[in-house]
């Protein structure tokens, strides 16, 4: 079977591992190996493929530990907003800088940058709702140079629409 293709914005701050990645997956439900997945599964390749505006925070450390969030109540606006504070706090390329996401009252992630070398580094403090009992989890994320993080801000910006 060929691979599902998944679209839909995503922001990632970091590389491959440790990152952390504010995404909104999209799948199309006509792609065959979708549709071949929902046969076997024995549901509807829509049902299969899911909701496609539901936000998800993924948080990968080189360990092995790693969470990953649903974000029902986010709205398309508030990751813009996030995106948008982001983007103004690389700005100063010597100043450091702490960016909360917060989502229904409660705050899923935190973002502290400080400068390092041509661009950042960040740890992010991402926080599972209290109703799933999982502990905070830190994420270390090397050097990212401004250009890079701006590319990336500017095309997660752009596939908002």
């Amino acid at each position: 079977m060929s691979p599902i293709a998944v679209g839909g914005p995503a922001l990632f701050i970091g590389s491959d591992t440790p990152c952390v990645a504010l995404v909104r997956p999209e799948i199309d439900p006509a792609q065959p190996a979708v549709r071949e997945a929902a046969e076997r599964a024995g549901v509807t390749p829509e049902e299969f493929a899911g909701p496609s505006d539901l936000w998800q925070l993924i948080a990968d450390r080189t360990d092995g530990e790693g969470r990953e969030i649903a974000l029902n109540d986010l709205s398309t606006a508030d990751a813009a907003d996030f995106a948008d504070r982001l983007l103004a706090a690389i700005g100063d390329p010597e100043a450091e800088f702490s960016l909360v996401l917060t989502v229904a009252a409660h705050d899923v992630l935190r973002l502290d940058g400080r400068p390092a070398g041509e661009g950042f580094a960040f740890l992010a403090g991402v926080v599972p709702p209290p109703s799933e009992g999982t502990p905070l989890l830190e994420v270390e994320i090397g050097p990212q140079s401004v250009t890079d993080l701006r590319a990336e801000l500017e095309q997660f910006r752009r596939s908002l629409g």
